[in-house]
Order: C-alpha cells, then sequence, then structure tokens
C-alpha cells in the first residue's frame, strides 16, 4: 500500500511542477494554422547584453493576435532564447511557449 501512495505523491509532485513553471497550464489547439510570421526590421540592440526575441502569433478572443518582439537581457549567462512556435500535431495546431535555456 506504501508503494502506489509514494508513487502518486511523486506524480502530484511531478505534475505540480511543470504547472508551476510554465507560462500557461492550459494547452491550446486550433485547427486553422496561424498566419505568416510578420517581416519586422530590427534595430540596434539596447546593449551588447541583449538579445532580440521575435515577435510570435497567440489566439485571442477567438482569433490569432500577433504580439511584436521586442529586446530583452537574457536570465543567465550564455542562455539562449528558443522561440515560441506552433507545431501541428494530428489534425490542428498547439501553441509551444517561448523559452530560454
Amino acid at each position: 500500500m506504501q508503494k502506489p501512495l509514494a508513487v502518486s505523491l511523486l506524480a502530484a509532485l511531478f505534475a505540480f511542477a511543470i504547472v508551476t513553471t510554465s507560462r500557461a497550464a492550459a494547452i491550446i489547439v486550433k485547427t486553422a494554422p496561424p498566419p505568416p510570421v510578420s517581416v519586422v526590421v530590427v534595430g540596434k540592440a539596447p546593449s551588447p547584453h541583449h538579445v532580440w526575441t521575435g515577435g510570435y502569433h497567440v489566439w485571442r478572443g477567438g482569433r490569432y493576435v500577433w504580439v511584436k518582439g521586442h529586446w530583452v537581457v537574457p536570465p543567465r549567462r550564455g542562455a539562449v532564447w528558443i522561440p515560441p512556435q506552433w507545431v501541428h500535431r494530428g489534425s490542428g495546431y498547439v501553441f509551444v511557449a517561448g523559452r530560454w535555456r
């Protein structure tokens, strides 16, 4: 009886960690693909430490909405920005949030 309880607690802790560390706990699935990414002219960085995080489409109010890119200082030295994207899965598209690696 102890083993299943321990496994259940471990699974619950793992699920809690995933939900609390992700930006959005809900998975958004759309059947229509997002529009093409907007072409943007990126100016000069505010400092040598800044990295450009490009824009992307999100699903809001029943439609795709463009979120503008911006300059940001990475959270730590050597961090690489992995941009958000819509991934085709099954019969729809799933939004995968951007993150630092």
